[in-house]
């Protein structure tokens, strides 16, 4: 069974848009021509899309590389006409277009006391497509129709340019020769990679489950034919950074699931869509794909349990639905190996939580789970979330006679639908009985504590944490903003006062909430306090902001907001667990 980190490329309906074909060749642009839309992180994780700022006349850039005496002799002056240009609608970074290291780059700034973000363009494609060709030149770009007004010498003519951007005029001087170092594109690749050996394994390992016949994705990519009519849109997404989905910062952490396509891969589909997307030789990969014709991520279930079916009317807001559903079919006390939430109609149902209840006993707790962790745990559903496994030898107990409490959130879609879901279980062996448990906590804000967010703020910060009280392992992480969520980050402030970015979700997106899972658990000492900053985007430059013009505060809808920020971990001394467990 192929796991969503295989499953990375479905595009939702705002994909369709702009398909935006980028040659591979910075020889091939000249000032005025459009680049494209891109987007990249700078040197702090941030992420950054030019679309995001076309509120403004222009985006300034210096070309950056460490040690480059070139950009360190041009900073000062562009520095200064930041300062002069930030408040008259030109925003300023620097551009790093070799894809150095994140950590050098930061170095290089601290030496140069710059506090000007770097863009880092780890691919080198986007240098390319805006035509960079030497360190320490300057551009102007159009975050509107995404074109070139400017290349070339930092100096006077840049100062010129940006005052006739400024003013509303066109630039004179579009293209002013430069006198640095040219900048070497050795990540391009010298031959175009190859269809049946390099691109289709590419697209099979991270696209074509989901975009596949009766997948979750609004097209196929079954064949080389199919690869190259919709290349266009390829690379669109994958140099706005719209897919893969998650968009975990890659150089935060290394994951299980990381939903991340690897640079070294994603420069071989952009060399290959600028060659014109060849067929080749050799046979056609993607069409020989065959798919599970089970839905269920692990085989038949042990275990069906069958939600009420739900009727959603055509239009109109739904409050959330509650129900309670007996548990039939266990002659006995179980332990649960794995899970999976199988929505009806997953075009109404947004999402869901849920409870374990044991036989004879009342809720408490809330949909959250119950926290106990020798409790079985069933997954709910969970916008672009995985089945759920449990690590090896480990697992909570399901008692005969259980129920299970879910609270289901459901949207209107324009027509009435009826959503059945159903929840597979999977269970351990008689035999094979796991001795280890998962805890988790959340680092969450609720209305006590909750801070409205301001009308029309872009990056509006908050922040929570959980303190580990025992030597733990840490092992995933989970975010939950709605749809002005912008960013979250984990970072580990341990008891010797080090600090330690554990997880960046750098483009936070509501319509896919995974769980993500560290290769190698991370020992944390007792006390290790986890720190979760997330931010909102609440202007109108959210186009998924329901109303920029209001405060908003804590609440159920989606048009409300929240923070949870939810870690999982295992305690080093696991008889803290089984002390509980009978």
């Amino acid at each position: 069974m192929l796991s969503l980190r295989k499953r990375i490329s479905y595009c939702i309906g705002s994909v369709l848009t702009a398909l935006i074909m980028l040659t591979g060749s910075a020889a091939g642009y000249a000032a005025g021509d459009r680049a494209g839309d891109f987007a990249l992180l700078d040197h702090e994780g941030y992420f950054h899309h030019m679309a995001w700022y076309n509120n403004n006349k222009a985006v300034a850039f210096l070309v950056q590389a460490n040690g480059a005496s070139e950009t360190s002799a041009a900073l000062p002056g562009f520095t200064a006409l930041q300062q002069r240009y930030q408040d008259q609608g030109i925003v300023f970074f620097m551009l790093n277009p070799l894809g150095e290291s994140r950590q050098s780059v930061k170095q290089d700034t601290t030496a140069m006391h710059s506090q000007i973000p770097v863009l880092i363009d780890d691919m080198q494609a986007v240098s390319e497509a805006l035509g960079v060709e030497r360190l320490g030149e300057a551009l102007i770009y159009d975050p509107n129709s995404f074109r070139v007004l400017y290349r070339g010498d930092a100096g006077q003519a840049f100062e010129q340019a940006l005052a006739e951007v400024a003013a509303g005029n066109t630039v004179s001087k579009p293209v002013v020769a430069a006198q640095g170092r040219s900048v070497v594109y050795n990540k391009r690749n010298t031959e175009v990679p190859s269809y049946s050996e390099e691109i289709a394994p590419i697209i099979a390992d991270n696209c074509a489950s989901c975009h596949r016949e009766g997948g979750i994705a609004p097209f196929a990519l079954n064949s080389h034919a199919m690869a190259q009519g919709w290349s266009p849109m390829i690379r669109e997404v994958l140099v706005t950074k719209r897919m893969p989905p998650g968009q975990l910062d890659p150089h935060v952490g290394t994951f299980v699931n990381p939903y991340t396509v690897p640079f070294e891969d994603q420069r071989k589909l952009l060399d290959w869509i600028a060659a014109g997307s060849p067929r080749g030789d050799g046979a056609d990969p993607l069409a020989a794909l065959v798919w599970p014709e089970t839905e269920w991520a692990f085989g038949e279930p042990d275990l069906v349990i069958n939600v009420p079916p739900q009727t959603i009317p055509a239009t109109g807001v739904l409050d959330y639905i509650n129900v309670v559903v007996p548990i039939e079919g266990m002659d006995r006390d179980r332990w649960v190996r794995a899970s999976q939430y199988i929505a009806g109609d997953r075009q109404v149902l947004h999402h869901t939580l849920n409870s374990v209840i044991g036989p004879g006993e009342r809720m408490r707790g809330g949909f959250a789970a119950s926290g106990d962790p020798n409790v079985a745990h069933i997954t709910a559903y969970i916008p672009g979330a995985e089945p759920y496994m449990e690590p090896p030898n480990t697992g909570g107990l399901l008692k005969a006679g259980s129920s299970i409490a879910l609270q289901l959130h459901y949207t209107t879609m324009g027509r009435e639908s009826v959503d059945a879901g159903r929840i597979g279980v999977w269970f351990y062996d008689d035999d094979a009985i796991p001795t280890e448990r998962r805890a988790g906590d959340c680092a969450c804000i609720f209305t006590p504590t909750w801070t409205d967010i301001p009308p029309n703020h872009p990056n509006f910060e908050q922040q929570a944490e959980i303190t580990i009280d025992d030597d733990a392992y840490v092992m995933s992480f989970i975010s939950h903003m709605h749809f002005r969520g912008k960013y979250m980050r984990f970072h580990a402030h341990y008891p010797d006062g080090s600090v330690e970015e554990l997880m960046n979700i750098a483009n936070y997106n509501y319509n896919w909430q995974m769980e993500y899972k560290l290769e190698e658990p991370k020992l944390v000492p007792a006390g290790t306090r986890i720190v979760v900053t997330g931010a909102f985007d609440n202007s109108a430059q959210n186009p998924a902001n329901p109303d920029p013009s209001i405060a908003v505060g804590w609440g159920d809808q989606s048009w409300d907001e929240m923070f949870f920020g939810q870690v999982y971990y295992k305690y080093v001394d696991q008889n803290r667990y089984l002390i509980s467990a009978n």
